[in-house]
């Protein structure tokens, strides 16, 4: 949603809270890929009997997702070891599978459970990594799959992996007065979804803290907006802030510490930051443009945001104490919503220009804009952990959807229920 169109929203809330039936969980396409592509051999794990998730099938689905790897099917495996003592190379090699995975999952007992795997190089024959990965119940099994998702992405492609991560977003159902909406929660492949959060007044802006402990958001109660925390350990919801007129656009310093946001109680939309040990609030913003959607940088020194101070909305930055304040984009009617990479190189944000709103990845060093979405109704990016992907909600043929790309563009997936809207995504840290 764009920053007009929040601030609109914020004098057209109606409804009340209720409790709501979960909706469907999201279905999942792919699309392009790189023409690169890792062939990867992702053998079945041993398994006890009682471990009904087939944990190298959530492994392999998490690989070939990401549009970096092409994995052999199973049906073309001769050989299912699960140990590097019965690993022969010679044909992994025949079939073009440089690198093979095995593994084993059994019983600690103690009432858990160890998952074992071995990336094997087939060219070398020798073992690349290895790990152990403690499975204190079976609900856990999926967890344990993304972290070896993650650990063999990372070690084949230099960067960090994102599978053993979640993702809130926001669902919409219905129309008008009878329109609802839902916080949820699911896995980074869209399993196991939780509905935390029921409304039937508008739900925006969920973000993750740091440590995934709480989710901050903007809800409405008879019609008046708040930033609320979530706690995703207690499922507390608290009041952190409801000031007359706008209360919006939450967002956590890199350390968990501070939260900015955007009110407008005293003149003008401008943004503050609240010391989260002690509620002491400071205002950082004071100008007659609207001033809305902060981010940190990574290294907590500076805030990116958005301002039509210029006559349109365009992206400043400035330092974490609200001084020296420079305009970053210059292309485009508007630009907003931004965010910084995970290594503060570059910044994400919707451009409107042709093509309508469309998702832009912006080079701070060159100025340099790269187009990543084909509009024309794209809105809320956010960098995966990492930075390889980004996640946003876009116009699909039955309503909104999630969409993602990664940073060159060639890799797409799409994220959809089968019916209503999903949107204000937001992507959380990697749990270590």
């Amino acid at each position: 949603m764009t920053m007009l169109n929040r601030i609109l929203v914020l004098l057209a809330v109606i409804g009340g809270l209720a409790a709501m039936p979960a909706q469907a969980q999201l279905q999942i396409t792919v699309s392009g890929g790189d023409v690169a592509a890792l062939p990867i051999a992702i053998v079945p794990f041993a398994q006890t009997t009682d471990m009904k998730t087939d944990i190298a099938q959530v492994v392999e689905n998490d690989l070939v997702r990401s549009g970096r790897f092409r994995a052999l099917p199973r049906a073309q495996m001769s050989q299912r070891p699960s140990d590097p003592g019965n690993f022969d190379p010679t044909s992994w090699r025949a079939q073009g599978m440089d690198n093979v995975v095995i593994g084993k999952v059994w019983d600690d007992g103690k009432g858990g459970y160890i998952a074992r795997f071995y990336l094997l190089d087939s060219l070398s024959g020798k073992q690349i990594i290895a790990y152990d990965y403690p499975i204190k119940d079976l609900s856990q099994s999926r967890y344990a799959a993304h972290w070896i998702a993650d650990k063999i992405y990372e070690q084949l492609l230099g960067v960090p992996g994102y599978f053993n991560t979640k993702i809130a977003y926001v669902s919409a159902h219905g129309l008008g007065f009878q329109r609802t909406y839902q916080l949820v929660i699911t896995d980074s492949d869209g399993e196991n979804p939780q509905y935390p959060i029921n409304s039937r007044e508008t739900l925006m802006s969920p973000t993750w803290s740091p440590d995934r402990k709480q989710i901050a958001l903007v809800g409405y109660e008879h019609g008046r907006s708040a930033i609320y925390l979530y706690s995703t350990e207690t499922g507390k919801v608290t009041k952190l802030v409801s000031e007359k007129g706008i209360n919006g656009s939450p967002a956590w310093s890199p350390d968990g510490k501070k939260l900015a946001f955007v009110l407008s109680f005293e003149t003008n939309p401008d943004i503050y930051v609240m010391d989260m040990a002690t509620r002491k609030r400071t205002r950082l913003t004071d100008h007659y443009g609207i001033d809305t959607e902060p981010a940190w940088s990574p290294d907590g020194s500076k805030i990116i945001f958005t301002s039509d101070r210029g006559g349109k909305p365009q992206v400043y930055e400035m330092g974490a104490d609200g001084g020296n304040v420079r305009r970053l984009t210059f292309q485009g009617s508007q630009n907003q919503r931004p965010s910084y990479s995970p290594d503060g190189k570059s910044i994400l944000y919707v451009t409107t220009g042709q093509g309508g709103q469309r998702i832009a990845l912006q080079d701070l060093a060159t100025g340099q804009v790269h187009m990543l979405s084909d509009g024309p109704l794209d809105e809320g990016p956010c960098f995966a952990p990492g930075g390889a992907v980004i996640i946003y909600s876009s116009q699909g043929p039955h309503g909104r959807q999630l969409e993602t790309v990664s940073v060159d563009g060639r890799v797409r997936m799409t994220m959809r229920q089968a019916s209503g809207d999903v949107q204000e995504p937001s992507w959380s840290p990697v749990l270590r």
